[in-house]
């Protein structure tokens, strides 16, 4: 039995290497490393259809091949101005790796106005607006299609491409990727739908490496499996409340507000777990802590889909499999990591297993904290 404590404890802290290892660059709540994805607002009636695409600005110009100039321009203004000088290039890029067709012919891209500059969780998107003309009698079908940054680049792999469309009378959403890169208006069938949304929703928590924080850290102070089951409930209550909410425009907060409260979030959990000394120092409070920060958790996933449209049962089949990945993510991680800390209390480095895992955890958090508030103009 100890050479089974002994391998616990070494797996715990390969894991718990693997993630610090992640974190060596901080990144912003939904920020992602090694992928990207795409949001696309397509709307409009017969042979006019209008498109606002949101594209990572830096990835956009590596992948319109633009100087390093272009791409590692960071000021909003010279961003702009990029985008401006680049229009071709740009505009070239995206039209052939993004198409709409119209009962089965491609429809010609226009770009509309000049391109615009946002933050999305401290990540520059470029927006770009095209207005397509189609040809046809009536009566159609469209269909919707996106390559963009595939694997090919190099840049970046497994790009998805968050379309939500209001097209025709047809409202809905859909992600688009490499194996399933068409969507054909009103033939979405429900069940690719459900399974689009379920493996993002998995993803998103497993890249957005706060959330697996602050997992992680209720996890070191749960000292059963009862505890877990509460915990683990509260969480997903909270954070399915304002996820739902804040994804079909009820509510509304500024990621320059959540994204510096969910790292503080960690920072207190795990706290928490240093002072504890064997006991859960958070003791009653547990429950209406977690389910508090649960709710700010919540306001962050929804910041993943960047949702601005009203409700639809569409969208909220949408809402609904994004958040049962969510959670698949978060029981996977459970099962994988609670055995181990059960078995790593049962040694001898039981204390300095808490410390070696809380300390880091803080150090991050803290790092995340500072850089997420929002300097003053």
């Amino acid at each position: 039995m100890p050479h089974m404590r002994r391998l616990a404890t070494l797996v715990l802290a390969v894991v718990l290497g693997g993630v610090l290892a992640g974190l060596a660059r901080p990144a912003p709540a939904a920020a992602h490393d090694v992928t990207t994805t795409a949001q696309a607002e397509v709307t409009g009636t017969g042979t006019n259809v209008k498109v606002v695409l949101d594209l990572e600005y830096d990835l956009l110009m590596k992948s319109a091949w633009l100087y390093a100039e272009a791409y590692e321009a960071k000021e909003r203004a010279e961003q702009l101005r990029q985008l401006t000088i680049n229009r071709d290039a740009v505009t070239t890029y995206v039209t052939r790796r993004f198409a709409v067709a119209y009962e089965d012919k491609p429809c010609a891209p226009t770009q509309v106005g000049a391109a615009d500059v946002r933050l999305r969780d401290k990540v520059a998107f470029a927006v770009l607006t095209y207005a397509y003309a189609c040809q046809g009698d009536g009566g159609g079908a469209h269909a919707i299609s996106s390559a963009l940054f595939p694997d090919a680049e190099s840049f970046v792999h497994s790009t998805k491409t968050i379309v939500r469309y209001d097209v025709d009378g047809e409202k809905g959403s859909a992600v688009l990727a490499a194996q399933n890169p068409t969507l054909k208006v009103g033939e979405h069938p429900a069940p690719n739908q459900i399974g689009e949304f379920f493996l993002l929703g998995a993803e998103h928590l497993l890249f957005g490496l706060d959330h697996v924080l602050f997992l992680l850290a209720l996890l070191i102070g749960a000292r059963r499996l009862r505890d877990v089951v509460i915990t683990a409930s509260a969480f997903t209550a909270a954070h399915s409340i304002t996820f739902l909410l804040a994804a079909m425009g009820v509510v509304d907060v500024p990621g320059q507000i959540v994204e510096p409260i969910i790292a503080g979030s960690i920072i207190v959990v795990a706290l928490a777990n240093l002072l504890g000394r064997g006991e859960d120092r958070l003791g009653r409070w547990r429950l209406p802590i977690v389910f508090a920060f649960g709710l700010v958790h919540g306001l962050g996933f929804a910041g993943a889909l960047d949702i601005d449209q009203s409700g639809s049962w569409a969208l909220l089949l949408s809402l609904l499999s994004f958040n049962l990945g969510i959670e698949a993510a978060q029981l996977a991680i459970i099962a994988v990591l609670f055995p181990l800390l059960v078995l790593l209390r049962r040694t001898p480095a039981a204390r300095w297993g808490v410390v070696a895992l809380s300390v880091p955890i803080v150090a991050v958090s803290l790092y995340w904290f500072v850089d997420r508030i929002p300097l003053p103009l």
